[in-house]
């Protein structure tokens, strides 16, 4: 009945751990600055993949028959460019409430993935040239939100972590007896 409990041997203790509270400020600022640009990678990636579809369309050869034969027949262009529409629509509603619930999450990766899916369903369907543009201007709308999104999301925990930081030095001026 008399239990002893064991202590482990080798593990520091909570107060034998020394904590740089301003290290980890200044470290989780760093982190904020990445992730604020972040939604610019995003945006320079589909650039990138833009320009590249644009180089392609006057290069490309046609869709070969035994793919098509494998594949199947490609759907009505008009249901390619709702699909777009659809997604365009739902993309920026779910962007928005990640914005408005504090989300710093950023999901601009999958976005371009399906960016360009769109790209090859409108080649697939013949009707990349003129249908560019549908994919290009909705691709900088939710990649360019999705941007402003984490950026501002990041902005606002940069400020609050300067602020904490320039609090800890004030502390730890008035605990060494230097003043304020």
């Amino acid at each position: 009945m008399g239990k002893k409990k064991k202590k482990m041997q080798g593990a520091p203790q909570a107060a034998e751990v020394p904590v740089d509270r301003r290290g980890a400020c200044r470290l989780r600022i760093r982190k904020l600055f990445v992730l604020s640009r972040r939604g610019l990678w995003g945006l320079g990636l589909f650039l990138l993949v833009s320009t590249g579809v644009v180089a392609g369309m006057r290069y490309m050869p046609p869709v070969p028959a035994g793919l098509r034969q494998v594949l199947g027949p490609s759907p009505p262009v008009n249901l390619i460019s709702l699909a777009l529409a659809v997604y365009a629509f739902s993309a920026l509603v779910l962007i928005l409430s990640r914005m408005m619930g504090g989300s710093g999450t950023y999901r601009g990766w999958s976005h371009l993935g399906y960016l360009s899916a769109f790209y090859l369903f409108y080649y697939y369907g013949n009707s990349l040239e003129e249908s560019f543009w549908a994919v290009f201007a909705a691709g900088l709308t939710i990649l360019g939100l999705e941007h402003y999104h984490i950026w501002t999301f990041a902005s606002d925990a940069i400020r609050k972590e300067k602020e904490d930081l320039v609090q800890l030095e004030r502390r730890d001026r008035f605990l060494s007896g230097e003043g304020p």
